[in-house]
């Protein structure tokens, strides 16, 4: 099978220039909204000394360079670097996909490449990293995807070329035909070499190298380099065509022991709610430790993201922007494969456990074949309650979809819960009044 994949990638290595590809496939960007949330993991060399990953190198000095160069490959060593825990993690917690770091600025090779000797190759640890994550994250039937800096601070530093970015012609692979070589050559070995490659996100210019990614693996999908990738922030309105948030639990990517105060997990779950909801995807990062393992705070906030999607899984994916984003602190979705709307409603203190109450969706328009439910609770029991009315009750009225509802699904000891409630509302329409129509921009990016 592996033989039969390399000769498909020579043949498409040998096509002329006129049949090559210049943009993602279409049914592979739907392939890839579809997914809606994945785990992007930073690491590298650097995480022994909880470094910002690679550009602590730009501006430095010669002899932080030639430390940085040598020291740090010497004593790369992660004995508990256990991939399979990290994807079955990802897994449990929604996540459909991966992107890894396999080469970031700095340069350094996460598999033992033959292009360089600043890799794995070179340290104690020399396993091939790259390999190792691609198998065990598609053991878990996740989608992989790798990071790669097309700059390389190494190749400037060896080079005499100044280290920093895209502040020099010699920056751009574009304008240095070494550096060009040397990224093609990478791409190569790693779209040859590992098995089809879901995704790639070229982290810096990508012209001449996604073509060729493409060349090798058609099928592949290119995020930054190709779609709209925010960072750390998610756009005020839905985006055209696909696009992904990449986001940090933290204050960095990489692994940093101090100082680094954690998002919770209940702004984690709105920040995937708001993404989805605005039509993009969720790319949330982790920074594994020197020794391998994820650190404590970040997977215990995977965790808990994880229980809120076993019970709310079928609102992440194959879902798409609805009419409208959101009304007031209501956001919705709308499932791509039915006739289904979902409303994230607030929980926690704005909706406690065992409460009922009730709300008016203005936006809804009921049709004869309505229905609503509560995604993972059936609305018949609560638990503890004898003779206790769990039922759930919805009517059309001329102010919107009126529904009355107890949050009965228990999920933690203390009835402390304190994230959002979905709600699945089937064959509706958006009720596309003229006095929706003209607060339709209003509330799409309102805040409460």
């Amino acid at each position: 099978m592996r033989i039969l994949f390399v000769s498909l990638v020579l043949i498409m290595h040998l096509l002329p220039v006129s049949a090559q590809q210049t943009a993602n496939k279409p049914d592979r960007e739907q392939w890839f909204m579809d997914l809606g949330f994945g785990m992007f993991i930073h690491w590298s060399l650097d995480s022994q000394l909880g470094a910002v990953i690679s550009h602590s190198m730009a501006g430095a000095s010669d002899d932080y360079l030639k430390r940085f160069t040598t020291e740090l490959p010497a004593t790369f060593n992660p004995k508990k670097f256990d991939p399979d825990e990290w994807a079955t993690l990802a897994r449990l917690a929604g996540m459909k996909y991966v992107v890894f770091t396999a080469k970031h600025h700095a340069g350094f090779c996460m598999w033992p490449t033959r292009t360089t000797p600043f890799s794995v190759a070179s340290t104690p640890f020399k396993r091939d990293i790259v390999r190792e994550v691609l198998d065990a994250f598609r053991r878990q039937g996740l989608a992989v995807g790798l990071y790669f800096s097309p700059e390389d601070f190494n190749y400037l530093y060896q080079h005499n070329i100044p280290v920093g970015r895209l502040q020099h012609p010699q920056h751009f692979p574009a304008n240095n035909p070494g550096l060009m070589e040397l990224d093609k050559a990478q791409i190569r070995e790693l779209l040859t070499g590992y098995g089809p490659v879901d995704i790639l996100f070229f982290d810096g210019p990508a012209e001449g190298l996604k073509e060729y990614a493409w060349q090798l693996q058609p099928n592949v999908v290119v995020t930054r380099g190709q779609m709209n990738t925010p960072e750390q922030k998610i756009p005020d309105k839905p985006l055209p065509g696909p696009w992904e948030s990449c986001y940090t639990m933290g204050t960095d990517w990489q692994y940093k022991p101090t100082n680094d105060p954690h998002k919770s997990g209940t702004e984690i779950i709105n920040m995937i709610i708001e993404t989805r909801a605005k039509g993009g995807n969720l790319l949330l990062n982790v920074g594994p430790k020197p020794n391998g393992e994820i650190q404590i705070e970040q997977e215990a906030l995977l965790r808990e993201v994880g229980l809120w999607h076993l019970v709310n899984a079928e609102s992440v994916h194959q879902v798409r922007s609805w009419d409208i984003t959101r009304e007031g602190p209501v956001w919705f979705v709308r499932n791509s494969r039915e006739d289904a709307v979902y409303a994230f409603m607030q929980g926690g203190n704005a909706w406690p456990y065992g409460e009922r109450r009730e709300f008016i969706l203005k936006s809804v328009e009921v049709t004869p074949k309505t229905q609503v439910s509560i995604l993972g609770y059936t609305s018949q029991l609560l638990e503890y309650r004898e003779g206790f009315d769990a039922s759930l009750n919805w009517q059309s009225t001329p102010l919107g979809l009126v529904i009355s509802a107890v949050n009965g699904h228990r999920l933690y000891t203390n009835n402390k819960w304190p994230n959002p409630v979905v709600l699945k509302l089937t064959n509706v329409r958006f009720k596309s009044t003229a006095a929706n129509a003209e607060k339709r921009s209003k509330l799409d990016g309102a805040h409460e």
